[in-house]
């Protein structure tokens, strides 16, 4: 099969660029969905370890090694906005970290940037269709071009792509577990440890950043529940919106006591529309045993979609881990290389 080669400007290498790097490379035969797709970069630029600049491209492989060899790149030649508002390339992929506090930060100025050169989208980053999908859309529609975020919810669970494909259907509701730090906690407090070695753990493990905190206080939730409701029911919120109560306020004895009674707390994130608006919360629930959110574990996330005129759908995700993410972001590619 002859490859689709796309010009890319990478905002940010971490895990999942590396992992992305590594399914596209070295690892490239386990994958044989990916043999159609080739990621030729022209910038890579981190936050904070250098970066690579290139107009005739760089070799995808080669700056892997040169990343993992010497922990970064050179300092960088330009920013990546610049490097979006000048080189030539097809598309920007946008996997640097959410900033809640810069309202999508950085994030979101690299996506309007490449939107507004008519260059296509594919972000991880869920701050910007949190802060600004209608806007970020319709800019996208005006520039015919894709803004595209599977990653942004659930990693690579194709509940973005799903969506698009319904036809007739509103949302009335969306409910979930979302955030798998979160959940992780709670199942480890279950057991018997304490708050601060499940985190502990959950950073060792890999998957809780160094710094915790947007996880434990319902931040990163809140992003995520804001990007389902901007996208499936049109509400025009942001996390900063969010009736937000994370789990540092929830302790052993409060674990225990809803165990005895039958029952699991779970940082549960919904959407619903009241009064002609719809409105969204975060925050700890205890859950019945029955119930199917009592039976997301670990590192298990969890979406509910309810419609006018079909029954509840749910998305269940087992212990995603770097390459459910990585092949969000891939799925995304994959489909603007078919229009490209």
């Amino acid at each position: 099969m002859k490859r689709k080669k796309l010009r890319v400007v990478m905002a940010g290498f971490g895990n999942v660029g590396q992992k992305m790097a590594a399914m596209l490379t070295g690892e490239r035969d386990r994958y044989p969905g990916l043999a159609g797709l080739e990621l030729e970069p022209v910038a890579i630029v981190t936050g904070r370890h250098g970066g690579l600049v290139d107009p005739k491209g760089i070799d995808l492989g080669r700056a892997l090694a040169q990343y993992r060899e010497q922990g970064g790149f050179p300092a960088a030649p330009m920013t990546a906005l610049q490097a979006l508002e000048t080189l030539d390339y097809d598309a920007l992929v946008e996997i640097s970290t959410l900033d809640i506090a810069g309202r999508g930060g950085l994030a979101m100025a690299h996506v309007r940037a490449a939107l507004e050169r008519g260059r296509h989208v594919a972000t991880a980053n869920k701050g910007p269709a949190a802060f600004a999908y209608a806007e970020l859309a319709a800019l996208a529609r005006k520039k015919n071009v894709r803004f595209l975020f599977e990653s942004a919810v659930m990693d690579g669970t194709p509940i973005f792509c799903l969506g698009r494909a319904l036809r007739g259907l509103n949302v009335t509701g969306i409910s979930g577990i979302f955030n798998t730090t979160t959940n992780f906690v709670l199942s480890r407090l279950e057991a018997g440890e304490s708050m601060a070695s499940a985190v502990k753990t959950a950073q060792q493990l890999g998957f809780a950043e160094a710094d915790p905190a947007n996880d434990l206080e319902g931040w990163d939730s809140s992003a995520k529940v804001s990007v389902l409701a901007n996208f499936f029911m049109d509400a025009g919120i942001d996390p900063l919106r969010v009736d937000r109560r994370g789990i540092t306020g929830v302790t052993a004895d409060d674990v225990a006591r809803a165990r005895a009674a039958g029952r699991r707390i779970k940082l549960v994130c919904r959407a619903w529309r009241e009064n002609g608006r719809v409105r969204a919360e975060v925050k700890p629930r205890e859950v019945e045993a029955g119930h199917y959110f009592s039976a997301v574990n670990g590192r298990a996330a969890a979406l509910r979609l309810e419609f006018d005129m079909l029954g509840p759908l749910w998305l269940l995700e087992e212990n995603p881990d770097l390459m459910d993410t990585a092949s969000g972001v891939l799925q995304d590619l994959l489909a603007i290389a078919s229009e490209s």
